[in-house]
């Protein structure tokens, strides 16, 4: 149990990438963590492929100390997440105060929105390349990549490389570790 004492949250919105979400959520369960999800309200969204995620908190409630990290799911769920400003500014003050953010797919767009990209590496699927790139970012084609407290991936067969990457970084520090 790696991540015992350690709070993740996951954002959710409408046509989120099904694996993107429900992967990381259920490999950080399993590895301990508590592990909260985070949308405009507090409802049902369905993935692109019609499968539900119900939240537990709306994202104008939530405050970024209270989470260890923020992982942002791909899909088309970036582009309604960064419509709302709530949710902008809980990633972007996590970012901001050296929580673990985390992206995948076309999650980078939430990044670039919060103002996150600027000056790190990244990657992501390759169609907002453009737009991360305008915002600051240095884009790599990797499967994961790690800039500091920047964790980002590029499409749902890196989620192993991806969540690797972030146990392995809140592991450190742990509680008892």
């Amino acid at each position: 149990m790696k991540l015992k004492g350690r709070k993740i949250a996951v954002l959710a919105e409408k046509f989120y990438e099904d694996l993107e979400l429900w992967y990381p959520v259920l490999r950080f369960q399993e590895e301990g963590a508590d592990v909260t999800v985070i949308g405009p309200k507090v409802a049902t969204y369905e993935s692109k492929h019609g499968y539900p995620v119900t939240t537990d908190l709306a994202s104008s409630a939530a405050k970024a100390a209270d989470y260890d990290a923020v992982i942002v799911p791909g899909g088309y769920a970036p582009d309604h997440m960064r419509r709302d400003p709530a949710m902008v500014k809980f990633l972007a003050d996590a970012g901001k105060s050296g929580k673990l953010v985390a992206a995948i797919c076309h999650g980078g767009w939430m990044l670039a929105s919060a103002d996150l990209v600027r000056g790190k590496r990244v990657t992501g699927f390759f169609s907002i390349k453009d737009d991360v790139v305008n915002a600051g970012g240095k884009w790599e084609d990797k499967s994961v990549i790690v800039d500091g407290n920047v964790v980002t991936s590029r499409v749902p067969g890196d989620l192993p490389d991806f969540c690797r990457e972030i146990i392995g970084l809140l592991a450190k520090t742990a509680v008892g570790a």
